[in-house]
C-alpha cells in the first residue's frame, strides 16, 4: 500500500484526556510508523504547547456551558493541506468541516461512531426537550454519518443506533489500547489508606457517566475506599452526594493524571467499578482489565462487549445499584474468584493492539479509496472476528 495523507479531524484532543483522545492518538501513532503522513485536525488550547508532530491546531472558543471545552472555529484558510481521506472522529465543528472538505475535494470521507450523541444533549440548553419532541439531533447524526463513505463503530452494541440512522454496512474495529504505556507507567503515591479495599472508577465527571451510582456502591462496602480519577462539571454534585451518603471520607477525587501515570494506579487497584450506561466502548474497561483488574459494571450499549461476564467481571442492569454492590463485595471477599477473574481480565483486556487496529482501519481507507486491500480480514487469535464486514474488491 502506498502511504497516505490522512486527516483525522477530531472536536477533543490533547489536553483533553478521554476515549476519542486516546483512539486518535494510537491511529495516528501506529499510522505514522507505518510510513503515511498523518494530521490530527483539533481545536487549540491556548496555554497547551503541543510536543506531538502530527497536530494541526484550528481556532477555538471556549463552550460557555461546559467550560472545560474548546469549540473550533475553522475558517476556510485553516485548511491548505490536501488529503488522500479525511477520518472525522466527532461530528461537531471539525466533524463537520472535515466532511465538507472531504466533499468539496472529492476524496472519500471515512467517520467513526465513538459517541452516542443523543445521550449528551443536556449540554446545549433547550436540546433535550428539542430532541425529544422533534429527534432533531437524530436526524442531524443520520445525515452526517449517512452521506459518508464508511463508518467505524468501536463495538457491535451500537449497531442498532447506526441502523436506526440507516448507515450503510457499518464496520466495527474496537479501539486499540496499548499495553507498553499503562506497563510503563511508573510508581506513584498510594492513594487508598492501609488496611482498605481499593475500588477505583475513571472517566470525565459527567452526568451521563453516573458516578452517583459508584458511590452508592462505595456506600455498600464498609471496608472499601474509592479513587476517581477525572475531572468533570459534576465534581461539586458528586463530593455533595458523598457527604450526603456518609461516604466522603471513603472517596479520594484524584483529578486527572498525566496518561503515562494511569497505568500505576490501575496496578495499584483491586476492583474497578463504572455504571454509565452510554458508552460506545469504554475504553477505561479495557484498560483495567489489560492490567488485570475484575471490573463490575453495568451492561448497555457498548459495554456489553466491553466485559467478559463472569469471565472477567460481570455486567449488571442499568441503575441496578444492588447488583453493583453485591458483585463488588463478592469479589472483594473471595480471593479464589478474583484470581480468576483478574486472569481472565487479563486475556479479554489484551484482545486488540494498535498495529492490528490500525491494520484494520486501513483496510477500510483501502476499499473507499478503490486500492487493493491492506490486510486480509481474518478472526484474530482471540476469536474476535477483524471486522463484521468482508469487503468485496
Amino acid at each position: 500500500m502506498r502511504p497516505l495523507r490522512i486527516g483525522l479531524f477530531t472536536d477533543t484532543f490533547l489536553p483533553d484526556q478521554n476515549g476519542i483522545v486516546t483512539s486518535v492518538s494510537l491511529l495516528s501513532d501506529e499510522l505514522r510508523a507505518q510510513g503515511h503522513h498523518v494530521d490530527v485536525v483539533a481545536p487549540d488550547f491556548p496555554e497547551h504547547i503541543d510536543t506531538r508532530p502530527d497536530v494541526m491546531r484550528v481556532d477555538s472558543l471556549r463552550y460557555m456551558f461546559l467550560p472545560t471545552y474548546r469549540l473550533a472555529w475553522p475558517t476556510r484558510r485553516d485548511f491548505t493541506h490536501r488529503y488522500d481521506v479525511i477520518h472525522t472522529h466527532t461530528p461537531l465543528t471539525l466533524g463537520l468541516s472535515g466532511a465538507r472538505l472531504a466533499r468539496k475535494w472529492d476524496i472519500p470521507h471515512v467517520a467513526t461512531y465513538h459517541t452516542h450523541i443523543e445521550a449528551y444533549t443536556h449540554y446545549v440548553p433547550g436540546a433535550t426537550a428539542l430532541q425529544r419532541h422533534t429527534g432533531v439531533v437524530t436526524k442531524v447524526m443520520a445525515l452526517h454519518y449517512g452521506k459518508a463513505d464508511a463508518v467505524i463503530t468501536p463495538t457491535a452494541g451500537m449497531m442498532d443506533v447506526l441502523n436506526a440512522m440507516k448507515v450503510r454496512n457499518p464496520v466495527v474495529i474496537p479501539t486499540s489500547i496499548d499495553p507498553r504505556a499503562l506497563n510503563a507507567a511508573p510508581a506513584v503515591q498510594n492513594p487508598w489508606p492501609a488496611g482498605k479495599r481499593r475500588l477505583l472508577s475513571v472517566g470525565r465527571l459527567a452526568r451521563e457517566k453516573r458516578f452517583d451510582h459508584v458511590l452508592d456502591t462505595l456506600a455498600g462496602l464498609s471496608d472499601a475506599h474509592l479513587v476517581i480519577l477525572g475531572e468533570g462539571p459534576e465534581r461539586d454534585h458528586l463530593e455533595a452526594h458523598a457527604a450526603r451518603i456518609g461516604v466522603a471520607d471513603r472517596v479520594t477525587f484524584l483529578g486527572v493524571r498525566p496518561w503515562t501515570e494511569i497505568g500505576a494506579y490501575y496496578r495499584l487497584a483491586e476492583l474497578f467499578v463504572f455504571a454509565s450506561d452510554t458508552e460506545t466502548q469504554g475504553l477505561v474497561l479495557q484498560e483495567a482489565q489489560l492490567m488485570g483488574v475484575p471490573v463490575v459494571a453495568v451492561g448497555a450499549r457498548g459495554t456489553l462487549s466491553g466485559v467478559a461476564h463472569e469471565r472477567s467481571g460481570y455486567l449488571v442492569a442499568p441503575g441496578d445499584v444492588n447488583a453493583l454492590t453485591h458483585y463488588s463485595r463478592e469479589i472483594l471477599t473471595d480471593p479464589d474468584l478474583w484470581a480468576r477473574l483478574s486472569a481472565g481480565a487479563r486475556s479479554f483486556g489484551s484482545s486488540t493492539t494498535p498495529h492490528g487496529v490500525a491494520q484494520r482501519v486501513l483496510d477500510v481507507y483501502s476499499h473507499v479509496l478503490g486500492m487493493p486491500r491492506a490486510v486480509a480480514f481474518q478472526d484474530d487469535l482471540s476469536g474476535h472476528p477483524r471486522s463484521s464486514l468482508a469487503y468485496d474488491q
